[in-house]
């Protein structure tokens, strides 16, 4: 095989193939076959730096490969032969299921194609096939994913960039996150008939381990007790647990003014049209129940039951119209108009102003709610007890909660610390006593009614199912922390921060894609260690030995049409394979 440079005068432009050479004994005289079409010069120079050369290394390749499929091999061993110091032979190959998604997702082209605007003089493409490789298989700094791109086969005697390319280009990527979240968003629309109906929406944070603050992390209520500055990180995901779109903001910022920009922007540039927002208790304000109203927009929302009018109050605890399910579960509902609370602006002056809003009200007490309310409050009530003995002894740091249950005490802002107030600290018992009334009851509340015939689509149990939807994007938060470890962050530029996060997001995409061509069977931890162990040992200069398989290995060749359950790989056929994966 050979690579053919076809030249076309008139159009001055030159077509490359791979083609084959033979002779034609029917003929009597030599001949050529095309073996497979490439494309024109000029459109291969915006993808490749040198595609003549890129393409005479395939075939240079595939002649080998030709030559070995058929050839056994002999292997002679000294069984005394001493390991230099500094050798590692070890290679992964399972990050090849990382490419076959990340083509999906049309990535790489979408940034040669910004590459080629901004005029960088690095591959940023190359740069981001590692760094997303090595957050989902090796999470670390990105000097860590620097050193170790050595055992990706894509990255070996990489010298298209270095470690400052890395960082230079993350800057670059900063600016291109909208434009990457929307991309994902419509490939994975294409490829896996992604669902809109149904959004998911929630905000967790991400502390930093530095004293001073800056315009993006700013010390706010931590969810982990930190008192260190922090970033929030406001997520939206559909109703399969892949996500859709995130945002940043600072750590100071109310988690209550970000949904609706959140779902302003899905309507507005991700073309959705109807949805229904799930969210906790959190974004249940009457700012964002107008807006979801005003823009025909459904919503359901947990709703706190201390926190309800009197009227709410009476309503969950009376056991007038509860339907028993067996001894351990009952539930009502009821539509009713309720008031809310909206800021107007006037001017320049935001002025409040009572609403009134046609709500459903779905309500239901478990025993097993109860008995864990029951649990989860006894050592913050310790804690209390033990605050009231000795409260310098405490901070509000170290309080986990407990305060709200002692009265006479006071918090110094600065420090934290926990004092006395006028009079003796006291355990507060009508406090107890009051949350106690409300343990194993839960309140949703929703603008979604009953549509049509089908009463069930939208019953009591569809309502309760769609807000229980939400441990997936509580996971999706677990997953980023845990597995793809996006904490701690070892930047300190704003715009490489967005990076970091941009990049965490792409690889959650990628695991939850994987999940689901698994058909969900696997746990991200689970299909990160099988990807991991799917490596390889070099024997001779051309051969590899590969010493893992299990069901998650055969699960995602399944999945991705790969092969993982060849012992032996010549160079030539793993080269093929990863060429193959990014078509």
């Amino acid at each position: 095989m050979h690579l053919k440079q076809a030249h076309n005068k008139k159009t001055g432009r030159t077509y490359l193939s791979i083609v084959q050479s033979y002779r034609d004994k029917e003929k009597g005289y030599s001949s050529a076959k095309t073996i497979e079409k490439i494309g024109y010069l000029d459109d291969l120079q915006k993808i490749y730096d040198d595609p003549i050369s890129h393409f005479k290394n395939i075939v240079a390749e595939k002649n080998l490969q030709s030559i070995q499929e058929s050839a056994e091999y002999t292997i002679k061993f000294n069984k005394n032969q001493i390991l230099e110091k500094g050798t590692s032979n070890r290679k992964n190959y399972g990050y090849i299921a990382i490419l076959k998604i990340l083509t999906e997702l049309g990535l790489e082209r979408f940034l040669i194609n910004r590459r080629q605007a901004t005029k960088f003089e690095y591959n940023t493409s190359t740069i981001m096939k590692l760094l997303i490789i090595s957050r989902i298989l090796s999470p670390g700094s990105k000097k860590r994913a620097f050193d170790e791109r050595e055992k990706y086969f894509d990255f070996e005697g990489n010298k298209k960039f270095d470690l400052v390319s890395i960082y230079r280009a993350l800057s670059h990527f900063s600016k291109l996150s909208k434009d990457i979240q929307l991309l994902i968003h419509n490939r994975v629309s294409k490829h896996y008939g992604r669902k809109t109906n149904l959004v998911y929406y929630d905000i967790t944070n991400y502390y930093f381990e530095i004293d001073k603050e800056d315009d993006l992390r700013k010390k706010g209520y931590s969810k982990e007790n930190k008192r260190s500055p922090i970033v929030q990180l406001g997520l939206s995901m559909d109703e399969e647990g892949i996500p859709i779109s995130y945002e940043l903001f600072p750590g100071n910022e109310s988690e209550k003014l970000h949904l609706r920009p959140a779902v302003s922007e899905l309507i507005r540039k991700y073309d959705f049209s109807r949805i229904i927002t799930v969210a906790d208790s959190a974004q249940n304000t009457g700012n964002n129940i107008y807006y979801l109203e005003q823009a025909k927009q459904g919503y359901v929302f947990s709703q706190s039951i201390a926190g309800g009018s009197e009227e709410f109050k009476n309503y969950v605890t009376s056991e007038d119209g509860y339907t028993w399910f067996e001894k351990q579960y009952k539930r009502k509902s009821r539509v009713c108009r309720r008031e809310i609370t909206v800021d107007f602006l006037r001017g320049n002056k935001t002025y409040k102003k009572k609403v009134l809003v046609d709500q459903r009200q779905i309500v239901f007490y478990s025993e097993k709610y109860a008995k864990r309310a029951r649990e989860k409050r006894e050592a913050v009530i310790k804690k209390a007890h033990l605050i009231v003995n000795n409260p310098g002894a405490y901070t509000s740091a170290t309080s986990f909660g407990a305060l709200k249950y002692v009265k006479n005490v006071e918090v110094d802002k600065k420090t934290g610390e926990i004092k006395e107030a006028k009079g003796k600290p006291l355990f507060d018992f009508h406090k107890l006593q009051e949350e106690e009334k409300y343990d194993g009851y839960y309140s949703i509340v929703t603008n979604v009614f009953d549509e049509g015939k089908d009463t069930s689509k939208f019953d009591d149990d569809a309502i309760i199912g769609m807000y229980r939807g939400l441990w997936k994007i509580e996971d999706c938060f677990r997953v980023s922390k845990s597995d793809l470890e996006s904490r701690p962050v070892f930047l300190s530029r704003e715009e490489r921060i967005e990076a970091h996060f941009l990049i965490c997001f792409i690889s959650l995409v990628i695991i939850r894609l994987l999940q689901k061509r698994t058909n969900n069977t696997y746990s991200a931890e689970k299909l990160i260690e099988a990807m991991n162990n799917i490596s390889c040992t070099q024997e001779e200069s051309n051969l590899f030995l590969f010493d893992h398989r299990c069901d998650v290995s055969d699960a995602l060749g399944k999945a991705l049409n790969l092969d993982f359950t060849k012992k032996r790989m010549t160079r030539a056929d793993i080269k093929n394979n990863l060429a193959g994966a990014k078509k």
